[in-house]
């Protein structure tokens, strides 16, 4: 059983919201990189970094992170390769630079360490923060979101599920139950 928390027009007012905080924590566009983890978190950053060249005129680098070989729950040997950071992406070298992480829900904090993990292997940014659809509690690590669209108080049975059109074909968030 799913229970609708945001429908595309509430989403569509905490992204905005979301990028008004950003460019106003980090006092304008100058240094400014965002960088999407895969998969939602892309789209997501792609419509931040959207909204800003609209309302500052700016273009503000953009990026993709997989975080796959950086996560510490996956010990498949056939994962052991170089990991993979697609930087030509991010088409700015991410030194001394602002990176905010853009993901659709955080939860134990783990993607985050996986993703600035990978980051500190491109470059050394001055800054980085953490943007998020949904923070829905359950730290695991010591890690928090600077910009939280909304905050969704979840049971350890239930499982917040963030639906972008570009993946799911309609922009939801629900909360489900996994419990029968």
């Amino acid at each position: 059983m799913a229970k609708q928390i945001w429908d595309e027009a509430a989403m569509g007012r905490a992204l905005t919201r979301i990028t008004y905080e950003i460019i106003e924590r980090n006092k304008g566009t100058e240094d400014l990189v965002l960088v999407g983890i895969k998969t939602r978190g892309v789209y997501l950053a792609q419509r931040i970094h959207d909204r800003i060249q609209k309302l500052e005129g700016v273009d503000v680098p953009l990026g993709e992170l997989d975080i796959t070989l950086y996560r510490d729950d996956r010990h498949d040997a056939s994962l052991k390769q170089d990991p993979v950071v697609n930087s030509e992406k991010i088409s700015v070298d991410i030194n001394d630079k602002h990176v905010v992480l853009v993901d659709d829900v955080i939860y134990t904090g783990r993607t985050i360490r996986a993703a600035m993990d990978a980051l500190m292997d491109q470059g050394r940014p001055s800054s980085i923060a953490v943007a998020v659809l949904v923070d829905r509690g359950h730290r695991e690590l010591p890690i928090r979101a600077d910009f939280v669209g909304k905050n969704i108080p979840t049971s350890m049975d239930e499982q917040v599920a963030v639906e972008v059109k570009e993946v799911d074909d309609k922009d939801v968030v629900e909360l489900k139950s996994l419990s029968k």
